[in-house]
């Protein structure tokens, strides 16, 4: 979201019309207000070097002088410079100032006052470590149409004031740590096209004032505690390109017809909320959607169909109680095959049942994710699914499918995630994983394969967790298991296995869970154990060590 406030500033860049030439007079003020300023800033990296009274200050890194008010300051845009320390007040003097950028940097302390920067239209102190509350004088900046505090420490209030900032287009807030409610003063700014608000601990309900912003773009209030309705209004704003409104309290229905009166949405972003209903057909209708996220709400029924959003990227509608089964033909998925960008599909924790169709193999070649687990799927992986050789992150966990799993997994080089617990894949582990070489996660635990586990999984260099607990595995431990230099979590627990533990285990310096209990292991615990200096669980019980 921060890039969608960027881009609102670069907006008004042009509107200070201001540069960098050298004039022939200058003002005394600017140039003690920029030294004072110096005086008190950290400086690591030498970016203020040229600040020196031998060079005009219009030549100074970072000013940039008015045109329309010769020798006066109209820019100063020192963003990510490493500079740090406290604002002086003195900068409130460069009262022709129109763009201040400070964003990137460690200044902190107290937001500086800038009461007299009456000609301000850019305010951008971002990515800072500023604490305290956002000043009522900050309303004093009349002119001003973009303000990012985002990214600091701030706390308190949304001013009740902010209001009567008339001209603001643009205001991101966003990740502080500010309180109260969503001041309704706000609908006084009828100008506003982008509000971000996101990751503060703001409550209350959601101003019904959406009415009045015609021409809004962004409306970002994720990660707060917000709660009641959504505002009717809100979902009548026919320009409106970015809605956030994930992780509150939320409740209710979705209008049937929002799909067409959001006709411009872009990102639509509700999860972890607390609403309800069937998810609206008519979302199928908004082209331009990029990003779908209903996740862990309670919407029912069968999912809608979304074959006409080619620009879909995402789609999130995990942890709900949707539906879908062999006798309704996942119509719903044969749609998304339509959806040639889409490249994660999370399904998880929903009532789908049924077989997965066959067509999975027919979704978008740049699909990376996809999440069916916590579901009630049955029957055996279709082998079309190793068609999608582009898939990452592959998570069928918690299902009873069945069957083997080499004819579709051998194809799937790119594999990062692999979760199939919690189902009933039968046959070996085929050596085929020697092939995975990206996997960092592998959990096969809680299935019904049989016979030794294939040394070749000592040649996933990247593995960081491997669960292989409660198979039917036979066989000892290959010792190339000690090869896996990047191990942190080694389940084995709950199989057949015998013969030793290998002796290089210890050669595994990262491990900090091991559990290997009741299988028919013998011999002795390796001393090699003992120099697993962060190992923090050992369970080796239930053997005949």
């Amino acid at each position: 979201m921060v890039i969608l406030l960027a881009f609102l500033l670069l907006m008004f860049y042009g509107a200070a019309n201001i540069h960098c030439a050298a004039v022939s007079h200058g003002n005394r003020t600017d140039m003690l207000a920029l030294l004072d300023f110096k005086a008190a800033t950290n400086d690591p990296t030498g970016a203020l070097r040229s600040w020196d009274r031998r060079v005009h200050y219009c030549n100074w890194t970072g000013v940039a002088c008015s045109q329309e008010n010769p020798g006066r300051v109209g820019g100063l845009h020192l963003g990510g410079e490493s500079l740090s320390g406290e604002i002086t007040p003195s900068l409130g003097n460069l009262t022709y100032l129109q763009d201040l950028n400070l964003s990137s940097n460690g200044f902190s302390g107290q937001l500086p006052s800038l009461n007299q920067l009456h000609e301000l239209l850019i305010l951008d102190l971002s990515s800072n470590s500023f604490h305290g509350i956002i000043p009522d004088s900050i309303t004093n900046c009349s002119n001003l149409k973009a303000m990012d505090l985002s990214r600091n420490m701030l706390e308190g209030p949304i001013p009740t004031k902010i209001g009567s900032l008339y001209n603001l287009i643009g205001i991101d807030l966003s990740m502080n740590n500010l309180t109260g409610v969503i001041p309704p003063s706000i609908s006084n700014a009828t100008h506003l096209q982008m509000i971000i608000l996101q990751e503060n601990e703001l409550q209350g309900g959601i101003p019904d004032v959406f009415g009045q912003w015609s021409n809004m773009i962004g409306f970002v209030v994720g990660k707060n505690r917000l709660s009641g309705r959504i505002p009717p209004s809100i979902f009548n704003l026919t320009s409106l390109q970015y809605l956030g409104l994930y992780v509150n309290k939320l409740q209710g229905e979705l209008p049937h017809d929002i799909g067409n009166t959001l006709p411009e949405i872009i990102l639509f972003s509700l999860g972890e909320n607390m609403l309800h209903g069937h998810i609206p057909a008519s979302l199928g209708n908004a082209s331009r959607l990029q990003l779908m996220d209903l996740s862990d709400n309670s919407f029912v029924g069968e999912i809608p169909i979304f074959g006409k959003l080619p620009n879909l990227e995402n789609l999130n509608l995990g942890y709900n109680m949707l539906e879908s089964s062999e006798s309704q033909r996942w119509e719903s998925l044969y749609g998304l095959t339509n959806c040639s960008n889409l490249y994660a599909l999370t399904l998880d924790n929903n009532q789908l049942q049924g077989a997965i169709p066959d067509l999975v193999g027919k979704l978008s070649t740049k699909l990376t994710r996809l999440h069916m687990n916590g579901n009630n799927l049955s029957g055996i992986v279709p082998l079309s699914l190793a068609n999608r050789s582009s898939i990452i992150d592959l998570d069928l966990s918690n299902n009873s499918l069945t069957g083997k799993i080499e004819g579709w997994l051998g194809s799937l080089i790119n594999l990062q995630y692999l979760d199939l617990h919690g189902n009933n894949f039968a046959g070996s582990i085929p050596p085929s994983f020697g092939n995975l070489s990206e996997l960092t996660i592998l959990s096969l635990a809680q299935n019904e394969f049989e016979g030794p586990i294939p040394p070749t999984l000592g040649k996933l260099s990247q593995l960081s967790r491997l669960d292989l607990s409660y198979n039917n595995l036979q066989g000892e431990i290959p010792p190339e298991i000690s090869e896996l230099k990047q191990l942190i979590s080694l389940y084995l627990s709950s199989s057949r296995l015998s013969g030793k533990i290998p002796d290089d285990l210890g050669k595994c310096q990262g491990l900090i869970t091991i559990q290997m209990d009741h299988n028919n292991l013998t011999g002795v615990i390796p001393t090699s154990l003992g120099n697993l200096l962060s190992l923090d669980m050992l369970n080796l019980s239930y053997n005949d060590l």
